[in-house]
């Protein structure tokens, strides 16, 4: 059976998409904020989401941002926002696809099952949480922890670590954590590299002049390792 995990904040809206797709044969799952939305994600495991962009905690854009660091699960977006500029953010953020309210059940179904195929020849889900030593990185809170305490890091950083963190053990070259990061305008900028790759030492490993977790491979780029 298909688990589909519901995220609205609008009680009506919720129990009128877990009666309709109960009566369509999915299993139903659900959150009212973004909070909510992102540990059932981690925990439940859901094979599509359906995600209202206006929770009261955190914006749905940011939900997905927070899905997608570690999770390719499909994300449907069901939101009353008719903006263009809402719907190419959440798109951009990795939505894949977005229906505004008030909406037809027999086209959303139809969505939600091609969604759902997606899904099904997608790479599998990534544990959410992945540990290594002292360190605890949360990839769908975007949180780190050291020694059990809070680490910050900018969001540059994050979006350095979470590349490598998600493709743990391999190899990432220079040029795509620069492409990914900052742009392909800036492959050859290996300096910056240079820098923040020190700064997240500095901040995450034991003995940064020895690293156990931020490995460099001379001349081709790094690996994260546990």
């Amino acid at each position: 059976m298909t688990t589909v995990l519901v995220v609205d904040d609008e009680r009506q809206i919720l129990r009128a998409l877990r009666i309709s797709l109960a009566a369509h044969g999915y299993a139903v799952k659900t959150a009212s904020d973004g909070s909510a939305a992102l540990r059932a994600v981690a925990s439940e495991k859901p094979d599509v989401v359906i995600l209202d962009l206006g929770l009261p905690d955190i914006d749905g854009t940011e939900v997905i941002h927070g899905i997608r660091g570690w999770s390719s699960v499909p994300i449907v977006v069901l939101s009353a926002r008719t903006d263009s500029g809402d719907k190419v953010a959440a798109l951009d953020a990795g939505a894949d696809d977005y229906v505004t309210k008030p909406f037809g059940m027999d086209e959303f179904l139809a969505r939600l099952r091609a969604a759902v195929r997606r899904g099904q020849n997608s790479a599998p889900q990534q544990e959410a949480v992945v540990t290594a030593g002292d360190l605890s990185i949360d990839l769908g809170a975007r949180l780190v922890k050291k020694n059990g305490e809070d680490v910050h890091l900018t969001p540059t950083e994050w979006s350095i670590l979470g590349l490598l963190v998600r493709n743990k053990g391999r190899l990432v070259t220079q040029k795509q954590i620069l492409r990914e990061v900052w742009g392909p305008s800036y492959n050859n900028e290996t300096h910056y590299l240079r820098v923040y790759m020190a700064q997240l030492r500095r901040k995450l490993e034991a003995d940064p002049s020895r690293p156990k977790n931020l490995l460099t491979e001379p001349g081709m780029g790094y690996r994260f390792t546990d």
